[in-house]
């Protein structure tokens, strides 16, 4: 049901040059979304009234993404003056002016925070009646953030950043996450009191905790168990940090709903994957995107699968697949290449070093060994020879190829499209078929074969082959050559 008095501000505007990359630094992504797509799913499960993004640099290409994950969002741009501050501000004036409700602020950088801490932070702050709440941590290395200052009583006075602190304030260990819940009323009046008199000549949120504080409002900070929750995303190093950590949360869950992870170190897990009861994932698996795996399914060993569908009891191995279906019991690979629009049907298989692309290929049949099946409808329980291609393309227009029903093709055919074979038929080892097979049909066009009998002795007089050839016919006047 919809907090009608919960309204949540994702911070999207800093540029993030640590991260040296064209790429806004919230695009960035892990566990298969932008950090900024983290904080916005994890925002929307609190089921706020509203939800604000506030952006600047490189404005349009992060706007995209935010309408593209979240439409519902209301989008407000930074001006000039700079400063978490200021980006709350402009803000909070996109609310409703009759909204008296809290107001989460969240960092689009911070990608491993929860809702449920955030709804343990929520709650606390209601409990106490707090016009501000901050998440703060404890830190052995606080290097870089703002440090949370307390009275002898342990009383929350101020936050100070990094750049403004004395040197004693730079030993306190416990540090401002950059989260927040505050009540609407208490930003509204204390935002515009906020000056840029600061090392970094800035409009900084924190200051509205001092002067809360000073002014006697009720101000509490909520401790995480783990600093890592509430880390920020500034460059490479971090970004990996971060993937590294969200992974091995997801194969955690994953392990504990009933999925054996043999190798949790080199299996990677999008957050978007589904996974049901007793799958197998084998060392050196990536499930990426929207990947659905049915129960008793094994993937892997080195396996890759984007946005792909597979069924109870499949199995597949050392393959690349990008928004492939597989169905229950199917066999795929090893070393098979599944482009889009593969669908394989039930008991059906793909075998060692086959591409497909664009293709149906029924229940029960099989695609072995070494073959190309693009553009491909193969009907069911047919086998296809090893060597099979699929020649699909004519330069300028691709072309069909259908396959029929209990289909047994030769090894080594070349199937010209757009061409029909029909339910039963066969086709002769090394055929190229470029018109259709009528149903129960045998198709050859190969040569009658003609064997030259003493063309080695002639043509390749005392060569090895020439003394083995004359070995077996019993010639005993045969020489060897100089080699």
């Amino acid at each position: 049901m919809t907090d009608k008095q919960l309204a949540v501000i994702v911070l999207a505007a800093g540029q993030g040059t640590r991260m040296k990359s064209s790429r806004p630094k919230v695009l960035h992504t892990l566990a298969g979304r932008s950090l900024v797509g983290h904080v916005l799913a994890t925002a929307r499960s609190l089921d706020p009234a509203h939800i604000i993004a506030v952006v600047r640099h490189d404005r349009d290409t992060v706007v995209a993404t935010i309408a593209e994950l979240m439409p519902e969002a209301t989008i407000v741009d930074q001006d000039d003056v700079a400063g978490t501050g200021r980006a709350v501000e402009v803000g909070i004036a996109a609310l409703p002016g009759d909204f008296v409700g809290d107001v989460v602020v969240v960092s689009g950088d911070v990608p491993l925070l929860d809702a449920a801490t955030l709804a343990t932070l929520i709650a606390a702050h209601r409990a106490a009646g707090a016009a501000a709440t901050l998440l703060s941590a404890v830190l052995d290395d606080a290097t870089g953030y703002g440090r949370v200052v307390r009275d002898p009583d342990g009383r929350l006075l101020s936050i100070v950043e990094q750049k403004d602190a004395t040197a004693a304030e730079l030993e306190i260990r416990e540090i401002n996450s950059g989260t927040y819940v505050f009540t609407a009323g208490a930003l509204r009046r204390e935002l515009p009191l906020v000056t840029t008199q600061n090392a970094q000549r800035e409009k900084y949120l924190t200051d509205v905790v001092g002067l809360l504080s000073a002014g006697g409002s009720a101000v509490e900070a909520m401790t995480v168990e783990h600093g890592w929750m509430v880390a920020g995303v500034n460059d490479r190093v971090q970004l990996a940090e971060a993937a590294k950590r969200m992974n091995e949360l997801i194969v955690r869950r994953w392990q504990l709903e009933g999925v054996t992870v043999q190798d949790p170190s080199t299996t990677w897990i999008d957050a978007d994957v589904t996974l049901a009861e007793d799958v197998e994932l084998l060392p050196g698996t990536q499930l990426k995107g929207a990947t659905l795996v049915q129960s008793g399914a094994i993937i892997g060993p080195d396996t890759t699968l984007v946005d792909c569908e597979i069924g109870a009891g499949a199995t597949v191995k050392r393959t690349d697949a990008t928004l492939a279906v597989i169905g229950a019991g199917a066999s795929v690979g090893p070393f098979a290449y599944l482009r889009p629009g593969t669908y394989l049907g039930a008991d059906g298989k793909i075998g060692t070093f086959v591409e497909t692309k664009n293709s149906t290929i029924g229940a029960g049949s099989k695609v072995p060994h070494l073959s190309y099946i693009g553009d491909t409808t193969v009907g069911e329980q047919s086998n296809i020879g090893a060597g099979t291609i699929t020649a699909n393309y004519d330069g300028v227009n691709k072309g069909a190829t259908v396959v029929g029903s209990h289909v047994r093709s030769g090894s080594h055919n070349v199937f010209v499209a757009p061409v029909r074979i029909g339910d039963g038929a066969y086709t002769g080892a090394g055929t190229v078929v470029r018109k259709d097979v009528p149903a129960g049909a045998l198709a050859i066009n190969v040569a009658p074969q003609r064997n030259m009998t003493g063309w080695v002795e002639a043509n390749r007089p005392g060569s090895a082959a020439a003394l083995a050839a004359a070995a077996e016919s019993g010639d005993t006047t045969a020489t060897a050559t100089d080699q």
